[in-house]
């Protein structure tokens, strides 16, 4: 009993169709490789896929080109000429592009003016007040940014300076901690140093027993502590 004939036509489903192309392109592939073995021919083959994909089959010991270059030869039809021609006048819309984007910008700089008309200078002044807007916004965003960044520091170093004047308070009602006595001159522990403060706490300890006192502490050793 043999295959049904099936209808030619497009296939909707994405799915089915890609499935069968797939098991199409085997086939022609498989055919091709056979026609190459039993008759001896150069065949080339390619296919793309409607993805975009593309597959190709080569005769053994031969190449793409080797193919062209005998279809050309045999049919007289510069395959090449046609492509060249599409690539030149690609690179001569390139070339008009940026011709004109050269001259947007020398005007913007204010150069090649004389050929612009009232309207063409008006509309060229609009679209650089325009940019000038936007530049400065931005610098303006900059501006705020660091001064934002300035004040978080300038908090944050106020904020250790008070701590650090709370901890030599703290100190300083501790009865173990006490300021230089040099003759009644006494110096200030809080030392200004690059536009901070340091603070310098010192120890009293005992020094040696006075014997004279019935073995007691008379003196004590300043020490930082």
């Amino acid at each position: 009993m043999g295959r049904g004939k099936i209808e030619i036509k497009r296939i909707e489903n994405s799915t089915n169709k890609q499935v069968t192309y797939s098991k199409r392109r085997k086939g022609i592939f498989k055919k091709a490789s056979e026609l190459t073995v039993l008759c001896d021919a150069k065949v080339s083959l390619i296919m793309i896929s409607n993805t975009g994909k593309m597959h190709e089959f080569i005769s053994p010991s031969t190449t793409t080109k080797q193919i062209y270059d005998q279809y050309q030869l045999t049919t007289g039809i510069n395959l090449w000429s046609s492509h060249y021609e599409k690539m030149q006048d690609n690179l001569k819309k390139l070339k008009e592009i940026n011709h004109n984007l050269r001259r947007e910008i020398g005007r913007r700089t204010g150069g090649d003016l004389n050929g612009l008309s009232f309207a063409e200078l008006r509309g060229l002044e609009q679209n650089m007040e325009e940019s000038l807007n936007i530049v400065r916004e931005r610098k303006y965003r900059v501006i705020s940014t660091q001064t934002e960044t300035y004040r978080k520091k300038k908090r944050n170093m106020e904020e250790i300076n008070r701590n650090l004047l709370n901890e030599f308070e703290a100190r300083d009602d501790d009865p173990h901690y006490g300021l230089v006595d040099n003759g009644g001159d006494y110096e200030s522990a809080v030392r200004l140093a690059n536009g901070g403060s340091q603070i310098f706490a010192f120890r009293m300890q005992p020094g040696r027993p006075n014997l004279h006192d019935g073995g007691g502490y008379g003196s004590y050793d300043l020490r930082l502590a």
